[in-house]
């Protein structure tokens, strides 16, 4: 046989045993821009080489954030299934009926206790469509093992990191005062007195988590004049407008000469109520505390301990422990408070990168290609 020929039967083989990947198309233009733009990482080894990939049904659940009549999110995963069966869930449900899994291989939508209970035996793909994996529990040692988990990390990035900032500007400025006042039909120039943060230009901003939404704040906040730097687990590499890099045990000696600190942390054992009493203790007086990372960093008391007692200038909080803040809770009353509900990661840009990757990742899946954004469910990001 010539290799000529050799290479026409390969090719057969290709489309008559793995259908799908004669189909396979480059990712489009606007997945390619926002790869780029988010500096987004491919698995090493790509899907088709896991036990048991054979694609064939897609469960997809649309939820009203992500979809819209307007859009065409659902046209581009047809397309992006080629093939493969695409069932949409329309139930508005955070798991599908148990019915709906049934010989399904893949999921888009959010990974949760009932579906993993739910799935079915053929189950090798999860997109979640948060960046959060904490609430991707109970699966068995054999879905560890086999299941391949994507998420959205670094979509939502930018969206917070504006959030962010706007929180820190708004408490520097002293706004909440004036909304109230606003609210009340009140010309109160004598507010103006409650500006005594300074300017931000060559103040020192600790980011805890340089991760996909901490670099994006830490990028801000350079921009801003800020002398940033930064704490992160696995090393004291950062992008070069951070100026140093420390590792965990460096927490509360960094925090010492930080005058704002942001929480960009997901929720591990590890990460588990690390702004308590002693780091507060240990913060700079007058600092002010951002939180968007996980609620349950923080021990809840001990952020309000701090803030009543003046230690700390002011906090803004996207995120809070427990959710949703109930209403009694000292929080809510603070003058030097800011609190959204968890709604930081949301956004028209947000959502349409959401949707963009969730296409690329459904075809690379269909196509037998490495993935992008996987999960270590050990690290649980």
């Amino acid at each position: 046989m010539t290799l000529c020929s050799a290479g026409r039967l390969l090719t057969i083989l290709t489309m008559i045993f793995v259908p799908s990947l004669a189909h396979s198309e480059s990712a489009s233009p606007a997945a390619q821009t926002v790869i780029e733009e988010l500096n987004l990482t491919e698995s090493t080894k790509p899907i088709a080489e896991h036990a048991g990939w054979n694609p064939k049904r897609v469960v997809v659940m649309l939820i009203p954030t992500l979809v819209s009549t307007s859009d065409n999110f659902e046209t581009e995963l047809q397309k992006a299934a080629g093939d493969v069966e695409l069932v949409f869930d329309r139930s508005g449900s955070f798991v599908p009926a148990p019915e709906l899994l049934i010989g399904t291989d893949g999921v888009i939508g959010f990974c949760t206790p009932p579906m993993l209970k739910n799935a079915d035996a053929r189950l090798l793909w999860v997109h979640n469509y948060s960046v959060g994996m904490e609430y991707c529990k109970g699966a068995s040692d054999t879905q560890l093992e086999d299941i391949v988990f994507t998420n959205n990390k670094r979509l939502s990035g930018p969206a917070i990191a504006e959030h962010t900032i706007a929180m820190l500007m708004a408490l520097t400025h002293n706004l909440p005062a004036y909304q109230r006042a606003q609210g009340e039909g009140k010309w109160q120039r004598e507010l103006s007195a409650g500006v005594t943060f300074g300017e931000l230009k060559g103040k020192t901003l600790l980011v805890v988590g340089l991760g996909g939404i901490g670099t994006e704040i830490a990028w801000r906040a350079h921009g801003l004049g800020m002398r940033v730097i930064a704490i992160r687990r696995s090393s004291h590499e950062g992008p070069d407008y951070v100026d140093y890099v420390g590792l965990t045990d460096e927490l509360h000696s960094m925090a010492a000469t930080a005058d704002v600190i942001a929480n960009a942390l997901p929720l591990t054992p590890e990460t588990t109520g690390v702004f308590d009493k002693a780091f507060f203790d240990a913060v700079k007086p007058g600092a002010i505390f951002l939180s968007v990372g996980r609620g349950k960093n923080t021990i809840t008391g001990d952020l309000i301990a701090a803030l009543e007692s003046g230690k700390l200038f002011g906090a803004g909080l996207d995120v809070t422990d427990p959710e949703p803040l109930p209403a009694g809770n000292p929080l809510w009353h603070l003058p030097n408070v800011i609190i959204t509900p968890h709604v930081s990661a949301t956004g028209a840009d947000a959502n349409r990168r959401q949707k963009i990757i969730a296409v690329e990742n459904l075809r690379r899946y269909v196509a037998g290609e490495p993935m992008f954004n996987v999960v270590d469910m050990s690290r649980g990001y």
